[in-house]
């Protein structure tokens, strides 16, 4: 089977969704899951450290 031009897909982006490639923010890259995981864990980190300095040392 051969595919004509006409009958393929058009996958170019109209001009709305180039309108829509914006630089993101701050508040784009904290919404990330993995991000917030990361963060979690170094604040945890950080809060056990500090807990340990203040009560056993």
């Amino acid at each position: 089977m051969r595919h004509h031009r006409r009958e393929m897909l058009d996958t170019t982006q109209s001009d709305a969704a180039q309108q829509q490639d914006e630089p993101r923010g701050c508040l784009f890259a904290l919404s990330q899951p993995p991000l917030m995981i990361f963060l979690a864990v170094i604040g945890c980190l950080l809060l056990t450290a500090a807990l340990h300095d203040l009560l056993w040392l």
